[in-house]
């Protein structure tokens, strides 16, 4: 898991953190990623897009956002 607790923009070391999870895991694995951010839902939309990983799911438990993010 990769928890994201910063306020505001994703920033750079959680993309990094994902990016290098994603990295060691085989095409296909779901990563899942928690986030306190509220802004973190477009944040890794555009992640995804970015990096060619599929988006497969977002949610809000609380005040937890959770991304499902399939390895390419």
């Amino acid at each position: 898991h990769v928890r994201s607790r910063r306020q505001r923009q994703m920033c750079i070391r959680d993309s990094l953190k994902a990016k290098k999870a994603l990295n060691t895991m085989a095409s296909g694995q779901v990563l899942r990623v928690l986030a306190t951010d509220r802004h973190s839902t477009p944040d890794f939309q555009a992640f995804a897009k970015q990096t060619g990983h599929t988006l497969v799911e977002q949610r809000t438990e609380g005040d937890v956002h959770i991304h499902f993010l399939r390895r390419r």
